[in-house]
């Protein structure tokens, strides 16, 4: 009988595969540990803010007027017969940027009476005026006649945003650092590496004159300028991420 010392019995073959699983069991886990990445030490997650208050210098007016009748055409044809008269008036003045015009909303629906039936129509349309000429806006809106002031509020102008973003962002980019150094010394580094930071910007909400008082003052004195009174905004932003001490 002839034996191939290439050729395993059964029990040698259990054997082998017996201590091929013992080890792969073995070293799994080491594998696995390998494989989970390691966990940066000594990371401090923190934020910092700019803020700079300045006046506001746009001026947004609101003008509409409320028409009725008993069909939907005759309101249509007088609601735009006051929206004509007022663009006319208003466009004769209008420079970009200082003063803009624009139409608003325009709505028309039905009025309902006790018997479930359409009785009339009721329409309101819109116009707005807008700009950083103040006295002009207000100037304007005040000689409108076929229109009355429903609302007015102002607001920083895109343009005074954009020119102050970068000079707050600056100021809130060194807060940041100021505030990361001194969390380093507070925990007894000397100093620390920037992980990752992000920057983000905001307009604190503008602060609109009410509307009663803005149709009171449109009111009482016809072909005069709408009083009007400008406040402040607030331009922030904000730097956070983390950093590493070291």
């Amino acid at each position: 009988m002839t034996f191939s010392p290439n050729r395993r019995t059964p029990a040698a073959w259990r054997r082998t595969c017996a201590s091929a699983a013992l080890l792969m069991a073995l070293g799994a886990p080491a594998l696995a540990q390998a494989a989970q990445p390691e966990v940066p030490a000594n990371v401090v997650s923190l934020s910092a803010s700019g803020h700079l208050e300045v006046p506001q210098d746009w001026l947004t007016v609101m003008l509409s007027t409320t028409k009725e009748g008993a069909d939907a055409a005759t309101v249509q044809n007088q609601l735009k017969q006051a929206v004509d008269a007022a663009l006319a008036t208003a466009q004769a003045q209008a420079r970009p940027q200082q003063l803009e015009v624009r139409t608003g909303n325009l709505r028309l629906y039905p009025r309902y009476g006790s018997n479930g039936r359409i009785s009339g129509w009721q329409g309101q349309a819109e116009l707005v005026l807008e700009g950083r000429d103040v006295a002009r806006v207000s100037e304007v809106a005040g000689r409108i006649q076929t229109m009355s002031v429903s609302n007015m509020g102002f607001s920083l102008s895109r343009d005074a945003r954009l020119a102050l973003e970068s000079q707050v962002q600056a100021q809130a980019i060194e807060r940041f650092r100021a505030r990361a150094a001194e969390v380093a010394k507070g925990f007894g580094f000397s100093g620390y590496t920037l992980r990752e930071v992000s920057v983000s910007s905001a307009d604190m909400p503008e602060r609109p004159v009410p509307r009663m008082m803005a149709m009171e003052a449109k009111a009482a004195a016809a072909d005069m300028p709408v009083p009007t009174a400008a406040g402040t905004a607030t331009v922030s932003v904000t730097v956070s991420g983390s950093v590493q001490l070291r």
